[in-house]
């Protein structure tokens, strides 16, 4: 009898024994700050900032917000992207495998210090919880914070200024396996040296599908041109801040991180239906594309669009339920494609071609028709 209680108990341990803990320690983070093109930003500089200190990263959830839902939706990494890409550039562990496996060994709940820049809201601490979407995201994994550690003046430009060794000096592995993080250990936009990281982003099998199904069997044979719109009424607001911000959100993967290319301008931030169409039947000839594929926050442009290109037989599509992640697979395949410069989503796109040696434009950037020539041969 006292055999037949013993053996599973031995089971639990022998599995939980067979565990691998990283000697570096763990990186996790709330991807807390805005949708998912800022929330992917963020992860390649996350990726860095781990890499850097050589602790293995806990892949954390994409945090969404759906209509009628109170609270954020965590939707596990693995959801959208491939796991082993990224684990073939650095140690990762997805944030629910942590937590069941990890975490009971290395991260007790009575050693659980939230890492913050310093005090978060009201009060002295970082109230890592206050608020939608963090305290939704970390009670998705029943976390409680019971310290606050304020880790200024340190930051997350690991390449420059020795900034990692003076992480690993302050805060050893030894005496603290774990740094979570209230946001994301990165800068928004992203790093200019974090850029190339896009490339250990890989699409799953299922967004991937979706993608060459809708390319195949609803757009025509043929070329086609991909483009993004941001036309909502959060939008146009944001783009009224360009007078006293001209680097807003994304600007710089067209003007340059220091404005070395121009600032950004209401062409570029909110084109007018005309422009629009004026830039994409330029593509279209250039590219000799049979079709459009239109991916929007709020209004496809549809009709408009069709209307102007009628002459030209070219057809204007977009999914019939719009899924972001599959639009930017769609995107990603275009023959050529043209995004809004200050848009992260943009941003998104824009990173995935150039990791596939893809071309790419903006709305209203260069300004002029010469310009835009000279960009298209640069970029081929």
């Amino acid at each position: 009898m006292m055999l037949k209680l013993l053996i599973p108990v031995l089971f639990s341990v022998s599995i939980f024994a067979g565990v691998d803990v990283d000697p570096n320690g763990y990186i996790l983070y709330c991807p807390c700050m805005g949708r998912f093109g800022n929330q992917a930003d963020h992860f390649l500089g996350s990726l860095a900032f781990a890499r850097a200190l050589n602790r293995t990263l806990a892949l954390p959830p994409w945090v969404e917000y759906r209509f009628g839902e109170p609270k954020s939706v965590q939707v596990p990494f693995s959801h959208y992207f491939e796991f082993e890409p990224l684990s073939k550039f650095h140690h990762v562990i997805t944030m629910e495998e942590f937590m069941e496996n990890i975490a009971p060994k290395v991260w007790p709940p009575e050693k659980r210090t939230a890492f913050c820049y310093m005090a978060r809201g009201q009060g002295t601490d970082c109230n890592a919880k206050e608020g939608n979407p963090f305290g939704p995201f970390w009670d998705t994994f029943n976390v409680d914070f019971v310290q606050s550690e304020f880790y200024g003046p340190l930051n997350y430009d690991v390449h420059h200024q020795d900034m990692a060794r003076k992480w690993n000096n302050r805060y050893p592995p030894q005496k603290l396996p774990v740094l979570a993080f209230t946001g994301a250990p990165a800068s928004f936009p992203v790093q200019l040296e974090n850029k190339d990281l896009q490339k250990f982003l890989v699409w799953t099998p299922r967004i991937v599908n979706r993608a060459i199904d809708f390319i195949r069997n609803v757009l025509p044979i043929g070329s086609f041109v991909g483009i993004h719109l941001r036309n909502g009424v959060d939008w146009t607001r944001a783009c009224e801040h360009l007078e006293h911000s001209p680097n807003l959100f994304s600007a710089p993967q067209c003007l340059g991180y220091r404005n070395e290319f121009g600032i950004a301008s209401q062409d570029m931030c909110f084109p007018t239906p005309d422009a629009i169409a004026k830039q994409v039947k330029f593509a279209v000839k250039e590219y000799h594309a049979k079709s459009v594929f239109v991916s929007s926050d709020n209004d496809h442009l549809i009709p408009f669009l069709t209307k102007a290109l009628k002459r030209m037989e070219v057809t204007v599509h977009k999914l019939a339920n719009p899924e972001p992640h599959v639009d930017l697979a769609i995107l990603g395949r275009a023959n050529y494609f043209l995004g809004n410069c200050i848009s992260s989503f943009t941003a998104f796109a824009k990173r995935d071609r150039d990791a596939n040696g893809l071309p790419s434009g903006f709305w209203g950037f260069p300004s002029n028709r010469a310009s835009a020539t000279k960009q298209k041969h640069e970029e081929l």
